[in-house]
């Protein structure tokens, strides 16, 4: 059974996608305090880190490795990018790169670079705000599972057998779905003339 297979070839990804030492274990996210900022929130949610600064923060969501932040990279660091924000409006999402913008972006060319952020949080002492969007989930399907259920549930020892949790099983599920439609394609892409995108009309008997 294919599935199997494929969750064997997941559980061992999933395994050391990140490489965090003691995959078991609660205590490698740092307990943050309530009045903690979005910032140190959101670092120890998301990257496990209770250490930072501003040139490393900015360094890690640029994620295009382009020197700057563009708007998209902005709604990526707040989550907008993320399943759990699908309910945000576009005009809430210009809204919010807007006021990113208009705290950050110092020479308004449209876009934040690394001096401009690490003025904004060192010399001007100031942090990003929290726009209620949640802590920022920004990994791939990959990283989210890893970091938000693998870690806390699951370690190195994990059995096949145990993978019952129903992350778990949507996780390889969709996996699942993507390998099929990836066929799918794969089989479509090797006929001369696709059947399905012919009118019914116009097809034989």
């Amino acid at each position: 059974m294919r599935t199997s297979g494929f969750l064997l070839t997941g559980l061992g990804l999933a395994g050391h996608v990140l490489g965090h030492g003691d995959h078991g274990s609660e205590s490698q996210k740092p307990v943050v305090g309530e009045n903690a900022s979005w910032m140190e929130k959101h670092m120890a949610e998301e990257h496990h880190a209770a250490e930072f600064d501003a040139a490393s923060f900015f360094a890690l969501h640029d994620f295009n490795a382009g020197g700057t932040w563009e708007p998209n990279e902005i709604l990526r660091t707040y989550g907008l990018m993320d399943e759990s924000n699908k309910h945000v409006t576009q005009a809430r999402r210009d809204e919010i790169v807007r006021e990113l913008l208009g705290l950050l972006d110092a020479n308004r060319d449209g876009s934040v670079s690394r001096d401009e952020f690490v003025n904004f949080i060192d010399v001007q002492r100031k942090t990003l705000p929290d726009i209620g969007t949640g802590p920022g989930h920004h990994g791939d399907d990959e990283y989210e599972y890893e970091i938000h259920h693998w870690e806390k549930y699951h370690d190195e020892n994990t059995k096949l057998e145990d993978l019952t949790h129903p992350e778990d099983i949507a996780h390889f599920k969709k996996h699942e779905e993507m390998e099929d439609e990836q066929d799918r394609l794969d089989e479509m892409n090797k006929r001369s003339i696709v059947e399905e995108n012919i009118p019914a009309k116009f097809r034989r008997g």
